[in-house]
């Protein structure tokens, strides 16, 4: 069966996502064996992360007003300069601030490619077709990450961590040609509002949702728990542990195998099943991946990190095409890029805020006792499912939802 998605699309997200995860696991495996502290490492986590919190809300505001294939090519370009950038930094051996930066630049480029597709694509292929063709940008993107940690852990094993950086650039090189094959057309004309008040104006729209706000909730706390863990992991692993690089790299490749898992099987499942049980089981399945690796002993350490990192990706990424689908669906079309954005700040915003409370938490209170910080995150992104009226959710709500949620957000623009 094709694949809904144009191909252009398809080599743009994929590409800007496996260079972000690229980036992640380089900078994160460079610093610790370059004997950086948890804290150093956090930071520069947060760093590559901080885009996410601080690029979303502006990029959505243009992605409803310009040509998403111009936010494409502004992204390939932020990715191909930072990327080199943090290539050089790499190959000297500097680790600090600097090294920050540039992955901040080319974290930016991701940011503004994911919005612009959220944007195109329900104007590219049916709504009833939106879970296959999430599906299908989700799957190119765990293939991807499958090789990731692979190819970070082998590079800095050998010495030679600027590779994973150069590589990053290339990927914003194939997304400034995929950006030439997009469509130009900009979105439809509507009011200028103020930059404040246009962000506001998306924000209030995800508040006010029955369901979209507890899925914002939700991916706060499972966002902070993750880069919490990751700020933690690496340092984990290799200190507790006792697992070397290339181990430590292929236990992480698990993760994009859970991916792969997930998105071939995302659009059966969410075919079949109850969209609230999948909508649950993202964030339960990495509460118990934490649970699981915490708990474990030091002999079972690499079967452990493995299944954590496989259940980090099987049901979030279920999770993932589920609510993509849905807010897509539900939300107005001029309000898709700042709906987005907003929903992106609760996803990725909360990437640094969680590192540097890992990195912190594994300095004051020494790694294993900072391990309990991700599963305590993770239970409060499952309790913000359970707590809301989505368990009870059968099917994507478009005929139910949508009229209401327009009606409202015309109402508080008259």
């Amino acid at each position: 069966m094709s694949s809904p998605v144009p191909i252009a699309l398809l080599l743009a997200g994929v590409s800007s996502q496996f260079a972000d995860k690229l980036a992640l696991d380089t900078i994160s495996l460079a610093a610790t064996q370059g004997g950086a502290s948890p804290r150093l490492v956090g930071l520069l986590v947060a760093a590559q992360s901080a885009a996410w919190l601080l690029v979303s809300l502006p990029a959505g505001v243009f992605a409803d007003r310009i040509a998403p294939r111009s936010l494409v090519m502004l992204g390939g370009g932020l990715m191909l300069a930072g990327s080199l950038m943090g290539a050089g930094l790499l190959a000297l051996g500097l680790v600090g601030w600097p090294l920050g930066l540039s992955t901040f630049i080319a974290a930016s480029g991701p940011v503004v490619i994911a919005l612009s597709i959220f944007v195109l694509l329900p104007r590219m292929v049916a709504v009833s077709t939106l879970p296959r063709a999430n599906g299908r940008l989700e799957l190119g993107r765990a293939c991807f990450s499958l090789a990731a940690p692979l190819l970070a852990g082998w590079a800095v094993a050998h010495g030679m961590g600027a590779l994973g950086l150069i590589i990053c650039a290339l990927a914003g090189l194939v997304v400034l040609a995929a950006a030439t094959r997009l469509p130009g057309d900009r979105p439809p004309a509507q009011p200028r509002l103020p930059l404040h008040r246009a962000i506001t104006e998306g924000a209030a729209f995800v508040a006010r949702h029955p369901y979209l706000r507890p899925i914002a909730l939700c991916a706060i706390g499972w966002n902070m728990a993750f880069f919490a863990f990751l700020a933690i992991v690496t340092p984990y692993a290799a200190r507790v542990l006792l697992l070397a690089p290339e181990t430590i790299g292929l236990a992480s490749s698990v993760y994009g195998a859970g991916l792969i898992v997930g998105a071939l099987s995302g659009p059966v499942l969410i075919a079949r099943l109850p969209t609230g049980l999948l909508l649950v089981f993202g964030p339960a399945s990495s509460l118990l991946g934490a649970g699981v690796l915490a708990l474990a002993p030091a002999s079972l350490g690499w079967p452990a990190l493995a299944l954590a990192f496989f259940l980090f990706g099987f049901g979030p990424i279920l999770w993932f095409i589920t609510q993509t689908s849905l807010r897509q669906a539900v939300t107005p079309q001029a309000l898709l890029g700042r709906v987005s954005a907003t929903l992106t700040t609760a996803m990725y915003g909360m990437r640094p805020v969680g590192a540097l409370a890992g990195g912190l938490a594994g300095e004051a209170f020494g790694l294993q006792t900072a391990m309990l910080l991700p599963v305590g995150l993770f239970a409060l992104s499952t309790l913000a499912i359970l707590a809301s009226r989505m368990p009870g959710l059968r099917t994507m709500p478009e005929g139910e939802v949508a009229p209401a949620a327009n009606k409202a957000w015309l109402a508080a623009r008259s």
